[in-house]
């Protein structure tokens, strides 16, 4: 089955203000392209043909733009959370539109993933949800002193560097496995849902890919992103081609 695609896209984007304060962050530019088109691109590419959209802080201006995706070749529908939801909250106004196993991805979402691949990944064995998941760094600051019961010292490091997995915002889940702990109404956050379904003891599965992936919520990854699509257009759009 094709699998369809719920596009996140309801969020303020507090971190980018005052760039968000007039538009919605999934139509922040990317070059001459809003980063929402570039994951509607690569969601196409990647065999999905219906798209819903959760819609919420300036979802006109979202839907004056995508309209009914015929433009890109998909089918759009829309979601409107009349009050904010929370990350997965408004899965459960979509469901019934989404497919057994369906792509969740956050509207913000800058990456060259390759989304067929970890569909095709999460289908050949039975899987509760997978998680994109990227490695990141980040260098300490500081000297960090370790210390005893005692308060006596035991190591020193000097600005050390620490390595972790993020969510990267892109996900698959099987929709009667997320379905239960769905309530129209009730916050949810895609953490807490991930949460519930390992505690029921549901297959929860993360992947990774050597890929690009900058979190432009953040105003130094949006100036590299920037930066990055000047220079080479096709590591964004390279799952077109």
């Amino acid at each position: 089955m094709t699998p369809k695609a719920l596009i996140m896209a309801g969020g303020k984007g507090t971190r980018l203000r005052p760039f968000t304060a007039s538009f919605p962050k999934p139509l922040v530019p990317l070059g001459d392209l809003p980063v929402l088109e570039l994951l509607l691109r690569q969601l196409k590419s990647a065999g999905v043909r219906e798209v819903i959209l959760s819609v919420n802080h300036l979802h006109h201006l979202i839907r004056a733009f995508c309209e009914d995706g015929s433009k890109f070749g998909l089918k759009i529908a829309y979601v409107l959370e009349d009050e904010p939801l929370g990350t997965a909250g408004s899965l459960a106004y979509a469901l019934e539109m989404l497919s057994d196993d369906f792509i969740v991805a956050n509207g913000d979402l800058l990456t060259n993933y390759n989304i067929a691949k970890m569909v095709a990944e999460h289908r050949k064995q039975p899987t509760a949800a997978s998680i994109a998941v990227f490695e990141r760094s980040q260098k300490i600051d500081f000297g960090l002193v370790e210390v005893d019961a005692s308060m006596r010292l035991t190591g020193y490091r000097e600005k050390p560097t620490y390595s972790h997995l993020v969510s990267m915002g892109l996900y698959v889940l099987n929709r009667a496995s997320v379905a239960p702990h769905l309530a129209p109404g009730k916050f949810l956050d895609m953490p807490q849902l991930l949460q519930i379904l390992v505690d029921a003891g549901k297959a929860v599965v993360c992947r990774t890919q050597d890929c690009l992936w900058l979190d432009i919520g953040r105003p130094e990854d949006y100036a590299t992103a920037q930066e990055l699509f000047e220079q080479k257009r096709e590591l964004f759009l390279q799952a077109e081609q």
